[in-house]
């Protein structure tokens, strides 16, 4: 029962991946331009002229260079170099060094904050295209966002998070919700390590590694909280939490991005440390957020949001198999993994001619009609990310 369930997710998602998502985003391709239209209403409707985020950019970029990686079809390294041009041509700030948060859609610059996080994905997506390609520039300026990140971007501590344009450092609105204003963040520390992770398995550079084995100690003494079996989320300089926050999606998709980290440090005394911390969040996640179909979004001092958000859907699945992969007796995570699927797949993906996936539904599936399809965060990324971490595990390679 359980292998025939796993099949059937597995051709149903690589189904979805090369019919669904990798045709949708290459439709959003500007040509005239560069890079990725930024912006598709609920509506279906496409502004041509909306800003592009270069989040958004990074994150397409490495879609298409993984998709390549996997799937071996060359429409889709053209469509990875695309990115890639536009990332270095635009994105990237020829006079101070580093990444935009954002450009008009001619690519000129329209807000030159410098974001850690957005440095982190774009260091994601040169390295992943560099796999890709075996383009040798790209590896050089992922590199150099490696130094400036370790040069410019921190203290004595930790990550900071927002900057000017030539990187005076400045208040972090970007990263900051739930009304609070933080100085470190959870979510800038796992996206950083998201991409030193790649960074390092595709260069094997030493001084990457060391940053790699630094950050696991403190995602292990500063931002894993092992009493309430959680991750904090916010924080002021000194890496104390300012909120009561649990972050379901954060910490199910840290859950198995450490894991992955892990693999390739290939260092056994800091798998078994880390692998305590991951297989605690998991199973708290299963515990606390999970409800048998899919996945609370969080909760905010005591209160749990209940909206079923795309990307918190789609790291449920993978973090729900990386588990199983783990501990082979827990049945009950491979199921929780195939159950989200299926309320993916019948709930989440939006079937209308032209569209992707919903931003967020209710818990029973109906969609929010005030969120768009894209915008500077909603990206393929996640969803994109799990078709493809789901066809990888599930086919013995790893």
């Amino acid at each position: 029962m359980k292998n025939a369930e796993t099949k059937k997710m597995r051709e149903e998602i690589k189904k979805h991946l090369t019919e669904g998502i990798i045709p949708f985003w290459k439709g959003m391709r500007d040509d005239e331009f560069g890079g990725y239209y930024g912006f598709l209403d609920y509506d279906l409707n496409l502004d041509k002229k909306a800003e592009k985020g270069c989040i958004l950019n990074s994150r397409i970029t490495w879609f298409f260079s993984n998709a390549y990686t996997l799937l071996k079809d060359e429409s889709l390294l053209e469509e990875a170099k695309h990115g890639y041009d536009f990332l270095k041509d635009h994105c990237l700030d020829k006079e101070y060094g580093g990444i935009y948060w954002s450009l008009n859609y001619d690519g000129t610059p329209k807000d030159t904050t410098k974001h850690t996080y957005n440095q982190a994905f774009c260091i994601y997506a040169l390295s992943s295209y560099y796999e890709a390609s075996g383009d040798a520039e790209a590896l050089e300026l992922a590199k150099k966002l490696f130094t400036l990140i370790e040069t410019t971007c921190m203290d004595e501590v930790g990550y900071l998070e927002a900057f000017t344009r030539d990187f005076k450092p400045e208040s972090n609105e970007k990263l900051s919700e739930n009304g609070v204003l933080a100085d470190k963040t959870m979510n800038t520390l796992l996206h950083v390590f998201e991409a030193y992770t790649e960074l390092y398995r595709v260069s094997g550079d030493e001084k990457v590694r060391r940053r790699l084995l630094w950050i696991m100690d403190v995602f292990a003494e500063k931002v894993y909280n092992p009493k309430l079996h959680r991750q904090e989320v916010f924080f002021d300089k000194h890496y104390n939490t300012i909120l009561n926050l649990h972050s379901y999606g954060h910490d199910i998709e840290t859950a198995w991005l450490i894991d992955r980290g892990c693999k390739v440090l290939d260092d056994p005394e800091l798998t078994q440390k880390m692998y305590a911390i991951t297989r605690d969040l998991t199973a708290q996640i299963y515990k606390v957020a999970f409800d048998g179909h899919s996945l609370a979004n969080e909760c905010d001092r005591g209160v749990v949001n209940v909206h079923r958000v795309w990307w918190v859907q789609a790291e449920t699945v993978i973090g729900f198999l990386n588990g199983y992969k783990k501990e082979p007796e827990k049945t009950e995570y491979l199921e929780a993994a195939e159950k989200e699927w299926a309320f993916i797949r019948d709930h989440v993906i939006d079937k209308r001619p032209g569209s992707e996936w919903f931003w967020e539904v209710d818990p029973e599936g109906n969609p929010y009609p005030d969120r768009p399809i894209v915008e500077p965060w909603k990206c393929p990324y996640h969803n994109g990310r799990m078709c493809m971490e789901v066809l990888k595990r599930t086919s013995g390679e790893r």
